[in-house]
């Protein structure tokens, strides 16, 4: 990694570097930066993913952006005066321990190279940023930080607003009745910008004691450089003078209020009003967010009622725009990158759920609150929408959510009873190794499980074991995507099946997302049911299920069983269930399935890692896929003979791991009634399988780590 000072040759690199970035906007534009060149020190940065010298660093290496300025008296490095924020600029690739190493890179390189005693360091709101993230607050923090002061910015969210006040409504009203109207300065208008200044000056003068940051030809300037980015609009009245008017900074997310004023008249009938409102609720319901500007002074420490109450009254609320203070102790920054504590020991959870959902904050949160504020709990629009999002991404007709993947089972061989009149007993062939709720569904549908051993090179049934259990009462066979992985012998089941007239029933519970041949995991079968447990691939906040076929008779039916076998309500065509998804975790797998496909491409990123590292004999892994999309890795299975001692020696060493599962269903007590023939293939496996750390979140660090303990693994 290579840390270079800028310069002005880089103009162009750094501006398109910010373009692409994840959380930078034009005012870190070096056209907007050095604006201010001549009121400080620029020393900003560029890292490179290289350690090549100057002359063969590539453009593509370049990983992050720190805008800085320099204060030699002071020995303090700021980022960045003269704007509202300008913190650390990276890839939206760039993951939390790539950001701990390039700031290290970073605050070493000012205490190195300018022997600075101090980092003031202005953190970028999560508004401004594409993919919401703070990763540089946490390497602060290791580097030993402190909050030095937090301003208060009103905020107005687009999606989800406050109620706008009744006398904002009334203000804005007035205005109007008074023969006010709005009008956006156009591009090289400079009399308008000039009237409106001289508007701004005489407010700040007389009500503030303070004058603007930026003189009129400053403004027309940087109006002239970002002439998409920078609005002026103003009120006028019936003599066309201007009365009030704001300028707009406009960001890819956020639109911000920069320069906000009104004359007498203005204010007396409500001009702002009126103007404000046409922002908030026509001219930036494109953008997430429109930032109202600063509510606090004093560093933050003194809270401004009126501007509160003014801008609260469009439907803001609070964000913070924080400023730390960092000194730079050369010990403290030695240490803050290191991933492992003294000794190399990590902690590398098997699944950590709240940073999997922290990650989709804070879309998660705000799909929830709408659920809620909606005022309709179950079978609502959030519902509707989910199902016709998972049939389209699964590829099927229907979609039919339910309470969990159990039901979704049960009511899929429940609703081919009634359809085909299948009769108590009849058969359904299951794999043996299966989780015990595959088994449990053909049970609770009154039909007869029969067990079939596995394949021991994927984990999954084969078409010839199909066939030897097929008698004259087999009615399905139910197919089991175990551990996240397509059943690679689907095409000759589904054939077998189509000879023999039988369903082919896909539990697809654990891989979302799964693809054999062009088609999806739950579109390979007659029906398929599929779990939203937490822990899935694509996981709800509790738990959740759905059924999805190209079958509109079983959907219908299927629909109707999980309410009350109701499709009319107080009306019962037949015996069904309560199986249902309530609202909010329909929204929240909303806002979860666009991301599933990228989610699971990280989980084979790790995957092929294990694969690739380890190298023990003493570990038998997985057979990796022909065809890499047939498998989404839900779980990583390895085996070993030593499985017990290998879990502690690993759970020792930090890594958490699980087993998947400790007892074959037909020894647990609670089937022990079952027939079966011996299952000596299942056995072995429920007594030599265990699940390695695997997850969207994981880093090739934590990976290479867990590579590492077994690798080293003795009897």
């Amino acid at each position: 990694m290579t840390v270079l000072p800028y310069s002005v040759n880089k103009r162009e690199v750094w501006n398109r570097f910010v373009e692409e970035s994840k959380q930078g906007t034009f005012l870190l534009d070096r056209n907007f930066m050095d604006y201010h060149a001549d009121r400080f020190f620029d020393c900003s940065l560029l890292v490179y993913n290289d350690d090549n010298n100057d002359a063969e660093l590539s453009d593509d290496s370049l990983i992050a952006l720190f805008p800085a300025n320099w204060v030699e008296k002071e020995k303090t490095v700021y980022s960045h005066q003269g704007l509202t924020y300008g913190g650390l600029i990276t890839k939206a690739s760039i993951t939390q321990s790539e950001v701990l190493k390039i700031m290290q890179k970073i605050l070493m390189y000012y205490a190195d190279y300018l022997g600075a005693s101090t980092l003031m360091y202005r953190a970028i709101p999560y508004i401004y940023s594409k993919v919401p993230s703070q990763e540089d607050l946490y390497a602060l923090f290791r580097a030993g930080a402190q909050l030095e002061g937090r301003a208060v910015a009103t905020v107005l969210s687009v999606a989800n607003p406050l109620i706008m006040r009744t006398l904002r409504v009334r203000k804005a009203k007035k205005a109007l009745e008074c023969g006010f109207y709005i009008e956006r300065m156009r591009e090289g208008d400079e009399a308008c910008l000039r009237e409106y200044w001289q508007v701004l000056e005489d407010v700040l003068a007389t009500y503030h004691d303070a004058k603007p940051v930026h003189s009129a030809d400053e403004m027309a300037l940087l109006m002239s450089r970002f002439p998409k980015n920078i609005r002026l609009f103003v009120v006028r009245d019936t003599n066309a003078r201007i009365v009030s008017g704001i300028v707009v900074f406009e960001t890819e997310n956020v639109a911000h209020i920069q320069y906000i004023a009104s004359a007498a008249e203005g204010r007396k009938y409500g001009a702002l009003d009126l103007l404000l409102r046409h922002i908030c609720g026509e001219k930036y319901r494109d953008k997430e967010f429109i930032d109202f500007g600063i509510s606090t002074e004093n560093g933050g420490h003194v809270l401004n009622e009126g501007l509160i109450f003014q801008k609260e009254g469009f439907g803001g609320r609070a964000v913070c725009y924080d400023v730390y203070r960092l000194e730079l102790k050369r010990n403290r920054l030695l240490k803050m990158a290191d991933v492992a504590p003294e000794g190399g020991r990590r902690n590398v959870p098997f699944l950590d759920l709240k940073a999997i959902n922290e990650s989709f904050e804070p879309e998660l949160s705000n799909s929830m609150l709408r659920a809620v504020q909606s005022g309709w709990y179950l079978f609502g629009e959030e519902n509707r929408l989910f199902e016709q999002e998972w049939s389209r991404y699964v590829g099927t007709a229907n979609a039919v959510l339910c309470a969990n993947g159990l039901d979704a089972l049960t009511l899929i061989l429940r609703a081919y009873r009634t359809l085909r009149g299948w009769q108590d007993g009849d058969e359904v062939i299951v794999p043996a190794n299966t989780y015990i709720a595959s088994i449990l569904a053909i049970r609770e549908a009154g039909l007869k499980p029969v067990l079939v051993e596995p394949s021991m090179c994927d984990y999954n049934i084969r078409a010839k074991e199909c066939q030897k259990a097929l008698t004259d009462k087999t009615r399905a066979i139910m197919v089991v995507h175990l551990y996240g992985r397509v059943c690679c012998d689907i095409g000759n089941i589904t054939a077998l099946a189509k000879e023999n007239n039988l369903v082919v029933v896909e539990d697809a519970a654990q891989a979302h997302g799964a693809m054999w041949q062009g088609r999806r995991a739950g579109h390979l079968g007659d029906a398929a049911g599929f779990s939203f447990y937490p822990g899935k691939n694509l996981g709800a906040l509790g738990d959740a299920g759905c059924v999805v076929t190209d079958d509109g008779e079983l959907a219908r039916v299927v629909r109707c069983m999980a309410n009350y076998g109701s499709s009319r309500k107080y009306v019962n065509e037949m015996e069904g269930i309560n199986s249902r998804t309530d609202e909010v975790q329909a929204a929240v797998l909303r806002v979860k399935l666009p991301r599933l496909d990228k989610d699971n491409e990280h989980r084979r990123l790790i995957a092929s890692k294990y694969m690739e590292g380890i190298k023990n004999p003493m570990i038998q892994l997985p057979l990796w896929p022909r065809d890499e999309q047939e498998c989404v890795w839900h779980v990583f299975p390895i085996r070993c003979a030593e499985r017990d001692t290998l879990q502690k020696y690993l759970a020792e060493a930090g890594v958490h791991t699980l087993i998947h599962y400790p007892i074959a269903p037909h020894k647990q007590q609670a089937l022990s009634h079952l027939e079966h023939w011996p299952l000596p293939l299942t056995q072995r496996i429920h007594e030599e399988e265990l699940s390695l750390p695997i997850s969207p979140l994981m880093t090739v660090e934590d990976a290479e780590y867990v590579i590492s303990l077994i690798n080293k693994f003795v009897k």
